[in-house]
């Protein structure tokens, strides 16, 4: 049967799109997919890794859900700290990253690196528990002491009742770092002559556009910052453990992250955890699904 020229051309085509992928998807598949599954696997077994693991069906879910309080603390916790830095962060990098693509290159450019450089400081926690310091000597102690507003240092990262609204701050804070960017790229990346043609067809100020035109052709990027939103404010973890200790008092502001790298990385309960980390992804891709639903409604 002899190949038509088109349909070569097809082939070699295809073939070189797929050596290109090919690399990361292997990689991806090794690294994400196969981890995803085994800890599934795991989930429904009893492992410690000094034994092998033996199949006790959903008794690791059960013992969650029905014996385990700190669990169901954590994912009270999770869902506060989610609720709070996901789509309130998601708005503010939205609007941030709006008005200074309104500025001058250079300003731009100048503001962008202010605005995110840190969030990748390896100082961050240092800043922070300098400023909620327990002492005298914390900024924000300093600060309330001196001017009248109270007598005695508070001991903000201990004391149960500042514990997880101290989190929550530090963690919206952090998470003004790639999902600005990636908005900053999307305004840059749109075509001004929509603009143009959108004024004819009646569109008068700069709302109706941001809402019609600009965020309509900005969906691949609003959805990938929606994606990043969600990893970061469900996997707060390393925060806490620096801010308040591990675990936090009371577990206060103990989290799912928490929870599985206890079980995990502390006890060596590896079935334990591993139904603790499906839960969270189950919870993760259940959010990622709404979060899809509602971009596309966007500007419809």
């Amino acid at each position: 049967m002899k190949i038509s020229e088109e349909t070569r051309r097809k082939i070699k085509y295809e073939s070189t799109a797929w050596a290109f992928v090919l690399p990361y998807l292997l990689t991806f598949s090794l690294f994400t997919v196969l981890p995803v599954i085994i800890s599934i696997v795991f989930s429904f077994t009893d492992f410690n890794m000094l034994q092998m693991p033996h199949f006790i069906g959903m008794q690791n879910y059960i013992r969650l859900f029905l014996q385990d309080d700190i669990f169901i603390k954590s994912i009270g916790n999770t869902f506060i700290l989610a609720l709070i830095t996901g789509p309130l962060g998601y708005i503010l990098c939205l609007l941030f990253a709006w008005m200074i693509n309104e500025l001058r290159p250079i300003a731009r450019a100048l503001v962008t690196f202010i605005f995110y450089a840190p969030s990748i400081s390896g100082s961050m926690y240092l800043v922070w528990r300098a400023f909620f310091s327990g002492d005298a000597y914390g900024y924000l102690n300093g600060f309330l002491m001196n001017t009248g507003l109270i007598s005695s240092p508070i001991i903000w990262l201990r004391d149960e009742n500042y514990i997880l609204p101290i989190i929550a701050i530090v963690a919206l804070w952090s998470s003004l770092g790639t999902s600005f960017l990636t908005f900053i790229a999307g305004f840059q990346g749109v075509d001004r002559s929509y603009y143009e043609a959108s004024a004819v067809d009646g569109v008068t100020n700069r709302w109706q556009e941001l809402w019609y035109i600009t965020l309509p052709l900005m969906r691949p990027q609003m959805l990938l910052s929606a994606v990043l939103s969600i990893t970061s404010s469900f996997g707060v973890g390393a925060i806490v453990t620096q801010l308040a200790g591990f675990p936090s008092t009371n577990y206060a502001a103990h989290t799912m992250i928490n929870h599985l790298q206890d079980y995990g990385t502390t006890k060596y309960e590896l079935g334990y955890a591993s139904a603790i980390a499906t839960i969270l992804f189950v919870v993760m891709v259940l959010s990622n699904f709404v979060i899809r639903r509602v971009i596309e409604k966007v500007g419809t």
